[in-house]
Protein backbone atom coordinates (compact mmCIF):
# COMPACT_ATOMS: atom_id res chain seq x y z
CA UNK A 1 0.00 0.00 0.00
CA UNK A 2 0.85 3.40 -0.48
CA UNK A 3 1.97 5.62 2.13
CA UNK A 4 1.35 8.89 0.43
CA UNK A 5 2.54 11.91 -0.30
CA UNK A 6 4.36 13.98 2.62
CA UNK A 7 4.35 17.37 0.59
CA UNK A 8 3.14 18.45 -2.50
CA UNK A 9 4.20 21.61 -3.40
CA UNK A 10 2.63 24.35 -5.63
CA UNK A 11 5.07 27.52 -7.81
CA UNK A 12 3.25 29.78 -10.23
CA UNK A 13 5.76 31.66 -12.25
CA UNK A 14 5.87 34.00 -14.72
CA UNK A 15 8.80 35.04 -16.76
CA UNK A 16 11.63 33.90 -14.24
CA UNK A 17 12.74 31.38 -15.89
CA UNK A 18 16.16 31.12 -14.06
CA UNK A 19 14.81 31.48 -10.84
CA UNK A 20 12.88 29.23 -11.19
CA UNK A 21 15.16 27.10 -12.26
CA UNK A 22 17.30 27.53 -9.08
CA UNK A 23 13.96 26.99 -7.14
CA UNK A 24 13.59 23.79 -8.45
CA UNK A 25 16.85 22.73 -7.49
CA UNK A 26 17.30 23.74 -4.42
CA UNK A 27 13.66 21.67 -3.63
CA UNK A 28 15.49 18.45 -5.40
CA UNK A 29 18.15 18.94 -3.63
CA UNK A 30 16.56 19.44 -0.14
CA UNK A 31 18.10 15.65 2.05
CA UNK A 32 16.12 12.75 2.44
CA UNK A 33 13.21 13.62 -0.02
CA UNK A 34 12.51 11.77 -3.18
CA UNK A 35 10.74 13.97 -5.87
CA UNK A 36 7.25 11.59 -7.16
CA UNK A 37 6.12 12.51 -10.49
CA UNK A 38 2.14 13.10 -10.84
CA UNK A 39 1.38 10.38 -12.18
CA UNK A 40 3.31 8.20 -9.81
CA UNK A 41 3.16 6.60 -6.33
CA UNK A 42 5.68 6.93 -3.59
CA UNK A 43 8.33 4.02 -3.30
CA UNK A 44 8.60 2.09 -0.33
CA UNK A 45 11.90 3.96 0.31
CA UNK A 46 13.21 4.94 3.34
CA UNK A 47 12.78 8.77 2.49
CA UNK A 48 9.99 11.54 2.63
CA UNK A 49 8.03 11.85 -0.73
CA UNK A 50 7.54 15.43 -2.64
CA UNK A 51 5.67 16.08 -5.57
CA UNK A 52 6.01 19.37 -7.23
CA UNK A 53 3.36 21.52 -9.44
CA UNK A 54 4.39 24.51 -11.49
CA UNK A 55 2.05 26.38 -12.45
CA UNK A 56 2.88 28.96 -16.09
CA UNK A 57 1.00 32.29 -16.64
CA UNK A 58 2.03 32.38 -20.22
CA UNK A 59 5.34 32.56 -19.79
CA UNK A 60 7.34 33.71 -23.17
CA UNK A 61 11.21 33.19 -21.85
CA UNK A 62 11.42 29.46 -22.41
CA UNK A 63 10.33 28.51 -18.85
CA UNK A 64 8.05 25.83 -19.27
CA UNK A 65 10.71 24.02 -21.81
CA UNK A 66 13.18 24.39 -19.26
CA UNK A 67 10.94 22.48 -16.89
CA UNK A 68 9.99 19.86 -19.71
CA UNK A 69 13.45 19.12 -20.25
CA UNK A 70 15.36 19.34 -17.22
CA UNK A 71 12.71 18.34 -14.45
CA UNK A 72 10.45 15.87 -15.90
CA UNK A 73 9.49 14.58 -12.55
CA UNK A 74 7.65 18.11 -11.79
CA UNK A 75 4.37 18.37 -12.77
CA UNK A 76 3.22 21.41 -15.50
CA UNK A 77 0.19 23.31 -15.87
CA UNK A 78 0.37 25.68 -18.72
CA UNK A 79 -2.77 28.63 -18.81
CA UNK A 80 -2.72 30.65 -21.96
CA UNK A 81 -2.65 33.66 -20.37
CA UNK A 82 -1.54 35.40 -17.28
CA UNK A 83 -4.18 34.28 -14.95
CA UNK A 84 -2.18 35.93 -12.09
CA UNK A 85 -1.04 34.31 -8.79
CA UNK A 86 -4.00 33.15 -6.95
CA UNK A 87 -6.28 31.20 -9.47
CA UNK A 88 -2.65 29.63 -10.36
CA UNK A 89 -2.23 28.55 -7.01
CA UNK A 90 -5.92 27.10 -6.65
CA UNK A 91 -4.59 25.40 -10.27
CA UNK A 92 -2.14 23.70 -8.55
CA UNK A 93 -3.71 23.31 -5.27
CA UNK A 94 -6.50 21.14 -6.66
CA UNK A 95 -3.74 18.57 -8.01
CA UNK A 96 -1.94 18.24 -4.98
CA UNK A 97 -2.33 14.76 -3.01
CA UNK A 98 0.23 15.52 0.21
CA UNK A 99 -0.46 15.36 3.54
CA UNK A 100 0.74 19.19 3.63
CA UNK A 101 0.73 21.63 0.94
CA UNK A 102 3.35 24.49 0.48
CA UNK A 103 3.01 27.91 -1.44
CA UNK A 104 6.41 28.59 -2.94
CA UNK A 105 7.46 31.90 -5.03
CA UNK A 106 9.47 30.67 -7.93
CA UNK A 107 12.13 33.29 -7.11
CA UNK A 108 13.22 31.50 -3.71
CA UNK A 109 15.66 28.83 -3.06
CA UNK A 110 15.14 26.24 0.13
CA UNK A 111 17.84 26.06 2.43
CA UNK A 112 18.93 23.39 4.47
CA UNK A 113 16.85 21.47 5.59
CA UNK A 114 13.83 23.40 5.96
CA UNK A 115 11.28 21.25 4.10
CA UNK A 116 11.84 18.86 7.00
CA UNK A 117 11.84 21.36 9.74
CA UNK A 118 8.19 22.69 8.68
CA UNK A 119 7.25 19.12 8.18
CA UNK A 120 8.09 17.88 11.28
CA UNK A 121 7.34 21.53 13.47
CA UNK A 122 3.22 20.45 11.69
CA UNK A 123 3.42 16.53 12.60
CA UNK A 124 4.40 17.52 16.42
CA UNK A 125 2.07 20.72 16.38
CA UNK A 126 -1.74 19.09 15.14
CA UNK A 127 -3.17 22.59 16.46
CA UNK A 128 -1.04 24.58 13.69
CA UNK A 129 -2.19 24.76 10.39
CA UNK A 130 0.24 26.89 8.85
CA UNK A 131 3.93 27.73 9.23
CA UNK A 132 6.52 29.83 7.97
CA UNK A 133 10.04 29.88 7.25
CA UNK A 134 12.66 32.61 7.65
CA UNK A 135 12.93 35.00 4.95
CA UNK A 136 16.56 35.23 3.43
CA UNK A 137 17.61 38.37 1.50
CA UNK A 138 20.48 38.03 -1.13
CA UNK A 139 23.13 40.44 0.82
CA UNK A 140 22.46 38.31 3.66
CA UNK A 141 19.23 40.38 5.42
CA UNK A 142 16.30 39.21 6.63
CA UNK A 143 12.98 40.07 5.11
CA UNK A 144 10.18 40.76 7.90
CA UNK A 145 7.27 38.36 6.84
CA UNK A 146 5.46 38.00 10.34
CA UNK A 147 2.31 40.19 10.31
CA UNK A 148 -0.08 41.32 12.74
CA UNK A 149 -3.62 41.39 11.16
CA UNK A 150 -4.48 45.34 10.44
CA UNK A 151 -7.08 47.55 11.44
CA UNK A 152 -8.93 49.89 9.30
CA UNK A 153 -6.50 52.93 10.07
CA UNK A 154 -3.47 50.37 9.24
CA UNK A 155 -5.00 50.89 5.63
CA UNK A 156 -4.07 54.78 5.05
CA UNK A 157 -0.88 54.55 6.16
CA UNK A 158 1.16 51.23 5.29
CA UNK A 159 2.45 51.10 1.63
CA UNK A 160 1.18 54.92 0.87
CA UNK A 161 2.53 58.08 0.94
CA UNK A 162 1.91 58.56 4.91
CA UNK A 163 4.74 55.89 5.44
CA UNK A 164 7.25 57.73 3.66
CA UNK A 165 6.47 60.44 6.06
CA UNK A 166 6.17 58.75 9.41
CA UNK A 167 8.09 55.16 9.04
CA UNK A 168 8.10 54.65 12.50
CA UNK A 169 4.55 55.49 13.12
CA UNK A 170 2.79 53.05 15.86
CA UNK A 171 0.34 51.81 13.20
CA UNK A 172 3.07 50.56 11.75
CA UNK A 173 5.35 49.00 14.70
CA UNK A 174 1.88 46.82 15.07
CA UNK A 175 1.65 45.50 12.24
CA UNK A 176 4.76 44.69 11.22
CA UNK A 177 5.26 43.25 14.72
CA UNK A 178 8.75 45.24 15.41
CA UNK A 179 8.50 44.56 19.04
CA UNK A 180 9.50 40.58 18.80
CA UNK A 181 12.69 39.38 17.23
CA UNK A 182 12.42 37.67 14.48
CA UNK A 183 14.92 35.15 15.38
CA UNK A 184 12.26 33.44 17.63
CA UNK A 185 9.63 31.02 17.15
CA UNK A 186 6.10 32.37 17.74
CA UNK A 187 2.47 32.74 17.01
CA UNK A 188 1.54 35.60 14.31
CA UNK A 189 -2.14 36.81 12.93
CA UNK A 190 -0.44 36.01 9.44
CA UNK A 191 2.98 35.52 7.21
CA UNK A 192 3.75 36.75 4.02
CA UNK A 193 3.16 34.27 0.93
CA UNK A 194 6.64 33.41 -0.14
CA UNK A 195 6.75 30.75 1.19
CA UNK A 196 3.57 28.64 3.45
CA UNK A 197 2.91 25.21 4.36
CA UNK A 198 -0.18 24.45 5.46
CA UNK A 199 -2.22 20.74 6.59
CA UNK A 200 -3.98 19.50 3.73
CA UNK A 201 -7.14 19.23 6.21
CA UNK A 202 -6.74 23.08 6.70
CA UNK A 203 -7.19 23.78 2.74
CA UNK A 204 -10.01 21.03 2.63
CA UNK A 205 -11.86 23.15 5.53
CA UNK A 206 -11.33 26.68 4.65
CA UNK A 207 -11.19 26.24 0.98
CA UNK A 208 -8.09 27.70 -1.39
CA UNK A 209 -7.05 31.10 -1.99
CA UNK A 210 -9.85 34.03 -2.78
CA UNK A 211 -9.57 34.76 -6.67
CA UNK A 212 -11.16 38.35 -6.06
CA UNK A 213 -7.41 39.07 -5.31
CA UNK A 214 -5.71 38.41 -8.76
CA UNK A 215 -2.43 38.77 -6.38
CA UNK A 216 -1.12 40.52 -2.79
CA UNK A 217 -3.35 40.51 -0.21
CA UNK A 218 -4.62 36.50 -0.81
CA UNK A 219 -2.25 35.14 1.95
CA UNK A 220 -3.31 37.78 4.60
CA UNK A 221 -7.08 36.66 4.20
CA UNK A 222 -5.92 33.18 3.62
CA UNK A 223 -4.46 33.47 7.05
CA UNK A 224 -7.51 34.89 8.67
CA UNK A 225 -9.78 32.54 7.62
CA UNK A 226 -7.18 29.80 8.79
CA UNK A 227 -6.99 31.27 12.24
CA UNK A 228 -11.17 31.96 12.49
CA UNK A 229 -11.13 28.45 12.03
CA UNK A 230 -9.32 27.61 15.06
CA UNK A 231 -5.98 27.18 13.67
CA UNK A 232 -2.44 28.52 14.89
CA UNK A 233 -0.40 29.96 12.39
CA UNK A 234 3.36 29.88 13.21
CA UNK A 235 6.64 31.47 12.64
CA UNK A 236 9.72 28.82 12.29
CA UNK A 237 12.85 30.58 11.77
CA UNK A 238 14.85 27.45 12.35
CA UNK A 239 13.48 26.78 8.76
CA UNK A 240 14.88 29.16 5.96
CA UNK A 241 14.70 30.01 2.82
CA UNK A 242 15.99 32.75 0.20
CA UNK A 243 13.86 35.53 -1.43
CA UNK A 244 15.37 37.31 -4.43
CA UNK A 245 11.75 39.82 -4.42
CA UNK A 246 9.52 40.54 -6.58
CA UNK A 247 10.75 39.66 -9.71
CA UNK A 248 7.63 38.93 -11.96
CA UNK A 249 5.64 41.64 -10.38
CA UNK A 250 8.45 43.98 -11.45
CA UNK A 251 8.42 43.46 -15.06
CA UNK A 252 5.17 45.76 -14.84
CA UNK A 253 5.92 48.66 -12.68
CA UNK A 254 2.14 50.75 -13.24
CA UNK A 255 0.12 46.75 -13.65
CA UNK A 256 2.01 46.13 -9.84
CA UNK A 257 0.77 49.70 -8.09
CA UNK A 258 -2.62 48.79 -9.50
CA UNK A 259 -2.91 44.67 -8.97
CA UNK A 260 -1.88 45.80 -5.00
CA UNK A 261 -4.14 48.60 -4.22
CA UNK A 262 -6.87 47.35 -6.08
CA UNK A 263 -6.24 44.17 -3.71
CA UNK A 264 -5.71 46.30 -0.42
CA UNK A 265 -8.95 47.81 -1.48
CA UNK A 266 -10.75 44.28 -2.27
CA UNK A 267 -9.62 42.94 1.37
CA UNK A 268 -10.87 46.30 3.58
CA UNK A 269 -14.01 45.69 1.45
CA UNK A 270 -14.73 42.27 2.49
CA UNK A 271 -13.59 42.71 5.95
CA UNK A 272 -14.82 46.25 6.88
CA UNK A 273 -17.30 47.29 4.35
CA UNK A 274 -17.97 48.42 1.27
CA UNK A 275 -18.54 51.97 2.43
CA UNK A 276 -15.52 52.21 4.08
CA UNK A 277 -13.37 49.84 1.21
CA UNK A 278 -15.00 53.00 -1.04
CA UNK A 279 -13.13 56.01 1.11
CA UNK A 280 -9.88 53.73 1.22
CA UNK A 281 -10.09 53.87 -2.68
CA UNK A 282 -10.82 57.48 -2.88
CA UNK A 283 -7.91 58.19 -0.32
CA UNK A 284 -5.51 56.14 -2.50
CA UNK A 285 -6.34 57.75 -5.59
CA UNK A 286 -5.61 61.46 -4.02
CA UNK A 287 -2.39 60.14 -2.94
CA UNK A 288 -1.42 59.09 -6.39
CA UNK A 289 -2.31 62.32 -7.74
CA UNK A 290 -0.38 63.63 -5.34
CA UNK A 291 2.71 62.19 -5.98
CA UNK A 292 1.94 62.53 -9.82
CA UNK A 293 2.13 66.17 -8.91
CA UNK A 294 5.07 66.10 -7.10
CA UNK A 295 6.80 63.99 -10.03
CA UNK A 296 5.44 66.40 -12.48
CA UNK A 297 6.98 69.31 -10.33
CA UNK A 298 10.63 67.53 -10.51
CA UNK A 299 10.33 66.64 -13.90
CA UNK A 300 9.80 70.15 -14.92
CA UNK A 301 12.68 71.45 -12.73
CA UNK A 302 14.27 68.69 -14.36
CA UNK A 303 15.67 66.86 -11.84
CA UNK A 304 16.34 63.16 -13.13
CA UNK A 305 13.87 63.43 -15.82
CA UNK A 306 13.68 60.07 -17.59
CA UNK A 307 12.88 58.63 -13.50
CA UNK A 308 10.35 61.32 -13.01
CA UNK A 309 8.62 60.59 -16.65
CA UNK A 310 8.54 56.40 -15.61
CA UNK A 311 7.16 57.59 -12.39
CA UNK A 312 4.78 60.16 -13.74
CA UNK A 313 3.45 57.28 -16.89
CA UNK A 314 3.01 54.84 -14.03
CA UNK A 315 0.95 56.99 -12.07
CA UNK A 316 -1.19 58.45 -14.42
CA UNK A 317 -2.13 54.60 -15.54
CA UNK A 318 -3.08 53.90 -11.71
CA UNK A 319 -5.46 56.99 -11.76
CA UNK A 320 -6.90 56.25 -15.40
CA UNK A 321 -7.62 52.74 -13.89
CA UNK A 322 -9.71 54.65 -11.08
CA UNK A 323 -8.28 51.50 -9.25
CA UNK A 324 -11.24 49.30 -9.40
Amino acid sequence: MSKGIDLSVVIVSWNVKALLEKCLRSLLESPGWQLVPPDREPSGEDMRSLEVWVVDSASSDGSTEMVRSQFPGVGLIENSENIGFTRGNNQGIARCRGRALMLLNPDTEVLGDALATMGDYLAAHPDVGVVGPRIATPDGGVQPSRRRFPTYGTAFVESTCLQQWFPRHPALARYYVWDSPDNREQDVDWLEGACLVARSEVVKQVGGLDERFFMYSEELDWCQRIKSAGWRVVYLPQAQILHYGGKSSDQVVAAKHIRFQRSKIAYYTKYFGRFRGGLLRSFLLATYSWMWAVEGLKWLAGHRRPLRAERLAAYSQVLRSGLR
